[in-house]
């Protein structure tokens, strides 16, 4: 049977649509979307009528509410107006705009406040520990830095770290000012949020309707399209506001505690939250919490959660980061909204790892605006009704086929199903028997054993590898994704596609496929849904990432348990390809050196290395690495010194009770100042901090003859409290 055509694809009805059509039309949608968007937002050149264009963003938002796990990372209902415009020029945030960790009940609270405190060893006898609490505003991230009290710029967040200027648009928001009030440090960086009250956008989409424009789908989609506007002028004509709650570069920070510095963005002459409270416990911060929880209906404004921030700005710098969020601050989300369905049917899918996964195929219901019809179901036991450590979940019932389930929705996760209605069950309706071979190519899928529990894995895996066409496409896929590879014109559709066809198979294909159309009787630009333009256009994008960075290469191998996180770490730790490949092979003897240092860079733990370990003994592997290396070449890791640190560029060991800070603390401060922390002593230790208690490693460090220091001999040397 032929496949269906994208002319096809675009006129069929949403529910007959497979998985495989759907992503598909998804991506042709995507595409056409983009170019309209650019003709209309950057050209002024519209090529097709407001009715039409909502008509292919319509039926664009109605297959992802059909398939949400398809949603493309430039999917057009990501999108607000236009994509990033080229008309704006680009700003480096000075201090990168993260984001927070999420809490969804009460129980998560107390565990941020508990991790908050082990971290810094806060003693209940020390006095209180301050966190402020604030409404979480659903809007639209800006940073404004000023020189001298003047506004110098305006940046959008971006992607946290690179925004967009829209300095003339910000200029254009009555609750910014240009000029700041009283006294201030000669270097001022303010963050909040653009956001739009519901009288104001219930206005401005009457307006917009009255004059045949396009209406707007929520405030928040509002404020961004308003804030982004090429023409300053629309801005000016949009009610747009401003809270300010937050600061970045500062040549000088005239608080001491996050309260009082929101209270000083007051007196300079912003508009802050008249909601924002200092709290000393847990239950005066869930006090607040439900308190602006039963006043959101009434606020004019949205929000979906409230903010807690450790109220100290010293301890908030001894907190620092973790990943691409603070460990001072977290949002309380508000309650999941729940909804009751229909269970059709469990489908499993393969993943790039061989994991079989089961997602549950719902009657298509909404759930807090959005048209649920999949949710996850994690593994086998999940299904059963047994959770991670055996205990019983949704009271232990199963799930099956034709049940009435409930289902929940947090923020932007993915749907889950949390209760079973059995007096609701049909009588014919039997347990589902959870495959033991692969769907996709029918090798075995097994339940490898633990090694550190002994027990089995929660998650059955395919064992047939490469033969398996699920996982070479969904390894292709996560190579040239956007942390990966990120090859612009290569996504989903285009890598099934040139799978199938025999075209890539295997990474190094994609360096050798425009060589190899130069030499093929039927050219890339003469397949159906290409052209010389389009096909030029990816040989160049392909071309371009024949350099990459160490960390994004090695996560782009797809290793399992290498995400971003142990790629950088792995990154840092080795330098470069050439040394990290050989360590590789090397650790295939336990007994080995190399062995011993994979295992001792702090973070990476045996798990991780024997992944990365049968990674590299496996022949094909290699085969495929050495083929890729011939194409592309990784850059060398960067590093990372901190200037005037007496620790920078060196490996530092603790050992022992540390009694002035933790060991997350020390790790954290040790990295800031340029050092490599590591688990364990070796002829590559350059360090050891050793506190009471400390035994073997102390030992071997003076068995190898490396400085040993006390905790407080480390905060003499590095300038510490």
């Amino acid at each position: 049977m032929t496949e269906p055509s994208a002319a096809d694809l675009s006129s069929q009805a949403i529910e007959t649509l497979t998985p495989e059509d759907a992503k598909a039309e998804l991506a042709r949608l995507a595409e056409e979307i983009a170019g309209h968007d650019k003709r209309y937002h950057q050209e002024d050149a519209p090529s097709i009528s407001d009715a039409e264009y909502d008509a292919l963003r319509q039926r664009n938002a109605a297959i992802e509410a059909r398939f949400p796990e398809l949603i493309r990372p430039d999917s057009p209902s990501s999108q607000v107006g236009a994509a990033p415009s080229e008309a704006f020029s680009k700003i480096t945030h000075k201090v990168p705009m993260l984001s927070l960790d999420n809490a969804f009940s009460d129980g998560d609270v107390r565990d941020f406040v508990g991790r908050v405190r082990r971290f810094l060893k806060f003693d209940p006898l020390q006095g209180t520990l301050g966190v402020t609490a604030e409404p979480k505003i659903d809007g639209l991230s800006l940073s404004l830095r000023y020189e001298r009290g003047q506004l110098v710029y305006a940046a959008t967040r971006g992607d946290g770290t690179v925004g967009e200027n829209v300095t003339a648009n910000a200029k254009t928001i009555s609750d910014i000012p240009v000029k700041l009030k009283g006294e201030m440090p000669d270097v001022v960086e303010v963050r909040g949020e653009v956001y739009m009250s519901h009288a104001d956008f219930r206005a401005l989409n009457e307006r917009m309707a009255g004059n045949g424009g396009k209406v707007f789908a929520n405030p928040r989609n509002a404020a961004a399209g308003s804030l982004r506007q090429l023409n300053p002028e629309i801005t000016a004509s949009r009610p747009l506001k401003f809270f300010a709650y937050a600061w970045g570069d500062m040549s000088e920070v005239p608080e001491t505690t996050q309260y009082d510095m929101v209270q000083t963005l007051g007196r300079w002459g912003f508009v802050i939250n008249s909601r924002m409270q200092r709290c000393d416990s847990v239950e005066a911060l869930l006090d607040v919490y439900h308190g602006i929880e039963e006043e959101r209906a009434k606020l004019d404004y949205d929000i979906d959660g409230v903010v807690y921030k450790v109220d100290r700005l010293d301890l908030q710098e001894r907190l620092g980061f973790v990943s691409r969020s603070p460990r001072w601050a977290i949002a309380h989300k508000f309650p999941a909204e729940k909804a009751y369905t229909i269970l059709n049917e469990i489908e499993i899918q393969v993943g790039r790892t061989g994991a079989l996964t089961p997602v549950a195929k719902l009657e298509p219901v909404t759930v807090g605006g959005v048209v649920v019809s999949n949710a996850t179901l994690h593994n086998e036991d999940y299904i059963k009704g047994i959770g991670q450590d055996g205990e019983p979940i949704r009271g232990g019932k199963d799930l099956r086929a034709g049940d009435t389930v409930q289902i929940q929705r947090a923020g932007d996760v993915i749907p889950q199903i949390i209760d079973v209605d059995l007096d609701k069950r049909p009588s014919d309706a039997r347990p589902f028997e959870f495959p033991t071979v692969c769907p996709a190519c029918g090798s075995h899928a097994v339940r490898e054993e633990n090694l550190k529990t002994g027990r089995l894995d929660a998650v059955r895996r395919c064992t047939g590898g490469l033969i398996c066409p699920a996982q070479a496409t969904e390894k292709l896929k996560h190579f040239v994704s956007r942390n990966a590879f990120d090859i612009e014109g290569l996504g989903d559709k285009q890598v099934d596609a040139f799978y199938k066809d025999g075209l890539v198979m295997a990474p190094a294909d994609i360096f050798t496929l425009e060589e190899r159309d130069k030499r093929a009787l039927t050219k890339l630009r003469n397949r159906e849904g290409w052209g010389a333009v389009s096909a030029k256009n990816l040989f160049e994008a392909i071309n371009l990432r024949r350099e990459i960075d160490l960390h994004r290469f090695i996560f782009a191998l797809g290793i399992r348990h290498v995400g971003e996180g142990n790629a950088k770490l792995l990154a840092r730790a080795y330098g470069s390809w050439v040394t990290f490949y050989k360590a590789m092979t090397e650790a295939a003897d336990h007994g080995s050196e190399a062995w011993g240092d994979l295992n001792a860079i702090d973070g990476i733990g045996q798990i991780v290395a024997e992944a990365l370990v049968e990674f590299f003994a496996e022949e094909h592997n290699r085969r495929q690495l050495d083929a890729l290396i011939a194409e592309v070449t990784p850059r060398d890791a960067e590093k990372i010194v901190a200037t005037g640190s007496p620790v920078a560029g060196k490996t530092v060991v603790f050992t022992g009770s540390l009694e002035r800070m933790t060991r997350d603390e020390a790790k954290a401060m040790a990295e800031r100042l340029g050092a490599k922390v590591s688990g364990s002593v070796s002829k590559k230790t350059d360090l050891v901090v050793a506190g009471p208690g400390a035994g073997s490693k102390l030992k071997k460090a003076e068995e190898l003859e490396i400085e040993v220091i006390s905790e407080d001999d480390w905060f003499d040397r590095v300038g510490g409290p």
